[in-house]
């Protein structure tokens, strides 16, 4: 396989594993109203299972509310049903046009017990990271083995997929980072 295919791949598979990073990290509850939270809860909606997203207008229109507006009223008691199916640790309150959930205040205690699960998804993370360097770096040993590049050419490979293995390592730190911060903000 040439070198710049080899590069690439890793890259774009060292790309994805940050993506899924900040993805779980969006899903994380951190006190502060997302649309993540709910996003990909699904509902019984027209005889078939559907994503909230597709049944309903979602919002935050403030920092500890979450608005939920059906595209159709009657499926109002579908989706409060699903909002509490997905066991998500908020309350729906249905007015009979939307639903709110109120974000409660997280405890110091929670606010701990939420680093440490962002710490775990970072470090599992960069182990996806760090698995495609190896995966990579045996790429590269197999291109030699067959002669089709030089040890020099090899070494040189070796470093660069080191350099992007670091970038994208210190992408999840910093997100990491961020991500505690929003936590432990009151």
């Amino acid at each position: 396989m040439p070198l710049n295919q080899i590069f690439k791949e890793a890259q774009e598979k060292m790309k994805k594993a940050v993506e899924a990073v900040e993805h779980e990290f969006s899903t994380l509850r951190t006190g502060r109203a997302s649309v993540a939270l709910v996003d990909n809860i699904h509902v019984e909606a027209y005889g078939s299972p559907m994503t909230l997203k597709q049944v309903a207008a979602i919002s935050t229109p403030d920092a500890r509310t979450i608005l939920i507006t059906p595209f159709d009223r009657n499926l109002i008691g579908s989706i409060e049903k699903a909002i509490m199916a997905a066991n998500i640790g908020l309350t729906p309150n249905n007015d009979g046009k939307v639903i709110r959930l109120t974000i409660p205040q997280l405890t110091e205690e929670r606010r701990k017990e939420l680093v440490k699960v962002a710490k775990k998804m970072a470090e599992d993370g960069r182990v996806a990271v760090r698995n495609i360097r190896r995966h990579a770096n045996e790429e590269i040993k197999k291109t030699e083995k067959l002669h089709e590049i030089t040890e020099d050419d090899r070494k040189r490979a070796v470093d660069k997929i080191q350099e992007l293995t670091d970038k994208f390592i210190e992408e999840i730190d910093k997100l990491l980072e961020r991500k505690e911060k929003e936590i432990m903000e009151i």
